[in-house]
């Protein structure tokens, strides 16, 4: 489970890149129009209604360009903001504020919009056992930021990355040869410590991978009746997961079925983005 502690462990190079790609020289703008240090104040404004995450990554953006530079907030990562709300100030060199703004607003923007969506879904699974899991669709380089504002937004992390747990896929299995050869191949290679997870397409991969001994079975793109059947066949022997276009129209149908986990590759590739600003700049 992503958390504030493994954020900032990778942030501040990924925040680094960031800049120097929005800054490869200067700024060449903000130099023009503020040729020395000028102390000012700028308000971050939300502009419509949704989840806020990303606020620790924000101010960082201009704390590496300036460490002098004082964000003031007046909310937290997971709080319900709301169009028109001042949620802080930020205090330094003009010519931080302005080089920073874009870079932090993306970083706000994209995560907050990922919380979000990620909310809306989560919600409509309340009161089932079923958890919701995002994916490895993420942005590139963007991926410790995305997960993080999924679990903001009350979803759980599936695995972070390919080293971090067996998932035998299509072309897994095709390569492997069968569900059955797949899985002796990866309990035989990977550390007892962890689950070996299947994905499947029908219900005859169903029964192997559960002879074969997986420790989930991911339902991949079937149908509520198919599901339902193989639920029934797998009877508790393995953990159950649905994939493939979950969307906030069908995650209640699909966990009413009674899988323990769906993913949604939805919620990194495709929540659209909250509208913040900075605005009101001005000299102090």
């Amino acid at each position: 489970m992503m958390n504030n502690i493994t954020m900032k462990l990778q942030m501040d190079e990924l925040i680094m890149q960031a800049l120097r790609e929005d800054i490869s020289s200067e700024d060449v703008t903000t130099n023009a129009v503020m040729k020395e240090a000028v102390m000012g104040e700028v308000d971050l404004i939300c502009k419509e209604d949704g989840i806020i995450a990303g606020l620790g990554v924000f101010s960082r953006v201009f704390e590496l360009l300036d460490e002098n530079t004082i964000t003031e907030l007046y909310c937290k990562d997971g709080d319900k903001v709301q169009k028109g709300q001042l949620m802080g100030k930020v205090k330094g060199d003009i010519r931080v504020l302005l080089s920073g703004e874009r870079v932090a607003l993306n970083y706000l923007q994209r995560m907050s919009g990922i919380a979000t969506y990620t909310k809306s879904v989560s919600s409509l699974l309340e009161g089932t056992k079923t958890k919701l899991l995002d994916t490895r669709k993420t942005t590139p380089n963007m991926r410790i930021f995305e997960k993080y504002a999924v679990t903001v937004g009350g979803g759980y992390n599936h695995r972070y990355n390919l080293s971090d747990g067996v998932l035998l896929k299509d072309n897994h299995i095709g390569a492997a040869g069968s569900v059955k050869k797949a899985v002796e191949m990866a309990r035989e290679y990977a550390p007892f410590v962890r689950k070996i997870e299947v994905e499947v397409e029908n219900l005859q991969m169903v029964r192997e991978a559960v002879e074969a001994g997986a420790d989930i079975i991911m339902l991949d793109n079937m149908d509520t009746e198919q599901m339902r059947e193989a639920i029934g066949i797998i009877d508790g022997r393995a953990q159950t997961e649905c994939s493939g276009n979950v969307t906030l129209e069908n995650a209640k149908r699909l966990a009413s079925v009674g899988v323990d986990f769906i993913s949604s590759g939805a919620l990194t590739h495709s929540a659209p983005i909250l509208d913040i600003s900075m605005k009101n700049l001005h000299a102090v």
